[in-house]
């Protein structure tokens, strides 16, 4: 379900399709994922075919894509990985517009969590136990060997088919599935249903993880608990997690007893994961109307819940009633002036408001304390675009497309936003190609580029990178036709 009436610059920034840009697979057919001998793939060819799957995950769903949320889970999940058994691995961490208890790990690192998980878990320790169970799948080289079954189909084939089995959306003849075999498609869904084995290693290897990284490691056994706890309340519609992660009774105390031995006396949750999950929440709800009045109803029940006030200035604002959520958000931040996500609400709320100077100013402040943070960086750009002031916006958005983390389809859509006003030309083109590259439309990403490379004043340096993209766009499109 899509938010409905949100005002224009909010809404640029909150649900759409997203995704970072890696480099490319060659050749068509996959290399050797792993066999009783131990040969494996090389991190490279895992990455690469890792950057095909996630394009094929952003063709066949929505991904949450709102500058805060991308941002809490990116984060939370390189904290983990910094205390993993391999912290230099190239982990990759999206969110996906699902109502579904679920999350999985895809080749390369890819980690996908639907929102469904973020609004189900009590506190930040029990996300963070499931994005750590994950994560151990990666490292312990679980899903390698899950692979083998793929091995022979053609790269585009199978990406999309291991994507469409993680998303639950194999047997839907509109998701991408079309050219795969149901055969096929079963026998890759009985590879990508680990052994009991590597439930267990994942288990106890992301308590390990949690604990190392000073997150409460019961979040882990605590949230499998409730959710076999909850099994006979749901019927045959049992979370998606169960189904693809069984939890037995033994399991959960195998998963007690190691996290007793780390202890208790870590984190277990954080202001900004409820202020991210009651985000998400008003976002994500029927309507502005139908959240604020929940909201209204939370509040009047705990006035002095931060998270909650948050929620109700959100869905004030969403549903119109901008003074009240300007009121609410002044009294968030005067308790709470440097917290981000208070700030570039209050921004956004400002430029609804056309109080634009007041919001570039807010904007810009709030990038003085937070150099270099993405989720501002963003609504910067989008306001100064809004504004008429599309140069500094183009400036702004090639200072975050310097890191790697800010390849995504908004950052591009922005950058070609800002450069159709500002110029130079050749770069809309450059921009619309990556955009339409992420979202797995090869034909057309060659077209922006072709055009790009016709147009006059671009300097040598430029026309060899527009041109050796080009030609990395064109053998992968050759690849495809070639399966």
């Amino acid at each position: 379900m899509k938010p409905r009436h949100i005002p224009a610059l909010f809404l640029a920034l909150a649900l759409t399709t997203a995704g970072s840009s890696h480099g490319q697979v060659t050749g068509s057919q996959l290399p050797d994922f792993g066999d009783s001998s131990g040969s494996l793939i090389s991190p490279a060819q895992e990455r690469e075919f890792g950057a095909m799957f996630m394009r094929s995950i952003r063709a066949q769903t929505t991904l949450v894509n709102d500058p805060h949320t991308v941002n809490y889970v990116r984060q939370l999940g390189d904290r983990l990985v910094t205390y993993s058994d391999t912290p230099g691995y190239p982990f990759t961490f999206f969110v996906v517009q699902d109502p579904s208890v679920n999350a999985f790990a895809g080749p390369g690192g890819y980690i996908g969590i639907h929102t469904g998980l973020i609004l189900t878990a009590e506190n930040e320790s029990e996300l963070a136990g499931v994005m750590a169970h994950e994560i151990a799948h990666v490292t312990q080289r679980h899903l390698l060997r899950a692979y083998e079954s793929a091995s022979q189909m053609s790269l585009p084939t199978a990406a999309a088919m291991i994507a469409a089995v993680l998303l639950g959306a194999a047997t839907d003849p509109g998701a991408g599935m079309a050219a795969a075999s149901a055969v096929q498609a079963g026998n890759i869904q009985r590879q990508l249903n680990f052994t009991r084995a590597n439930e267990k290693e994942a288990d106890r290897i992301g308590i390990q993880t949690l604990g190392r990284s000073g997150i409460d490691p019961f979040g882990m056994p605590a949230f499998f608990e409730r959710l076999h706890q909850s099994t006979r309340l749901y019927g045959n519609n049992v979370p998606e997690f169960l189904l693809t992660h069984p939890v037995t009774s033994d399991r959960i105390a195998e998963s007690v007893q190691r996290a007793e031995e780390l202890g208790r006396g870590k984190e277990r949750n954080t202001l900004e994961f409820d202020l991210i999950k009651a985000r998400l929440d008003v976002m994500l709800a029927d309507s502005p109307r139908t959240s604020a009045d929940k909201y209204q109803k939370l509040f009047k029940q705990q006035p002095h819940n931060v998270a909650t006030k948050y929620g109700l200035a959100l869905a004030s604002m969403l549903n119109g009633d901008r003074a009240t959520g300007k009121k609410l958000l002044n009294q968030l931040m005067a308790e709470d002036p440097d917290r981000i996500i208070y700030r570039t609400t209050l921004a956004n709320l400002e430029m609804e408001n056309d109080q634009t100077t007041a919001a570039l100013k807010l904007f810009r402040d709030t990038l003085a304390l937070y150099p270099g943070d993405l989720a501002t960086g963003q609504y910067y750009t989008a306001a100064l675009i809004q504004a008429g002031q599309a140069d500094k916006a183009r400036k702004q958005v090639l200072t975050m497309l310097k890191k790697p983390e800010a390849h995504t389809m908004t950052n591009y859509e922005l950058w070609a936003k800002a450069s159709s006003i500002s110029g130079p030309q050749w770069e809309t083109r450059q921009a619309t190609a990556e955009v339409y590259y992420l979202a797995g439309n090869l034909p057309l990403a060659i077209d922006q580029l072709e055009q790009a490379m016709k147009m006059d004043g671009m300097s040598q340096y430029v026309r060899a990178r527009i041109q050796a993209r080009l030609e990395e766009f064109k053998r992968e499109l050759l690849e495809q036709k070639e399966e």
